[in-house]
């Protein structure tokens, strides 16, 4: 195995740690992915948020108000130049809500966020993360724009969820 290939899945391996700790709304194991320096944040519809402090806040804020979430990366492109890495993927995310008055599951929601993630090498040699992207994709697959809070048509032409922002 190619060192490349192994800093490749290093990088993909830390990637990964970081969705799952989102996924299973651990603050501690979502601390532990980023960097103890100056990083920054741009969750899909917010303001760039930086600063350790601020950025760990934003996703107390975001575990503290998801009942359920779940991300199944697709089109990740990983690239490892020196001590910095860079992956993008599209981020399809189930999300939903309280569960229902009768014990029952809440809505679910769909929506696609392109998003960019960059890592830096430690001194130990792991990979945190320095800053992460995420921006709602507002462009259907047929790429007609259905724009902000347009909803989408599922295959009956029915209207469906709008997209996550």
């Amino acid at each position: 195995m190619s060192g490349a290939r192994t800093e490749i899945e290093a990088v993909e391996d830390a990637n990964t740690a970081l969705y799952d700790a989102l996924e299973a709304g651990d603050l501690d194991a979502m601390t532990a992915r980023w960097l103890d320096d100056e990083v920054s944040v741009v969750h899909p519809g917010w303001p760039v948020i930086s600063g350790r402090a601020e950025v760990m806040r934003s996703y107390a804020l975001i575990m503290a108000n998801t009942e359920y979430i779940q991300f199944f990366l697709t089109d990740v492109k990983i690239s490892v130049l020196g001590d910095t890495a860079l992956v993008t993927c599209t981020e399809n995310i189930l999300s939903g809500g309280p569960a229902e008055d009768d014990g029952s599951a809440g809505p679910l929601i769909g929506g696609l966020v392109v998003a960019t993630n960059v890592f830096r090498r430690t001194e130990d040699g792991g990979w945190k993360l320095w800053s992460h992207h995420g921006s709602p994709v507002l462009i259907d697959q047929d790429g007609e724009d259905d724009g902000p809070g347009a909803e989408a048509a599922d295959e009956d032409g029915e209207p469906g969820p709008p997209p996550i922002a």
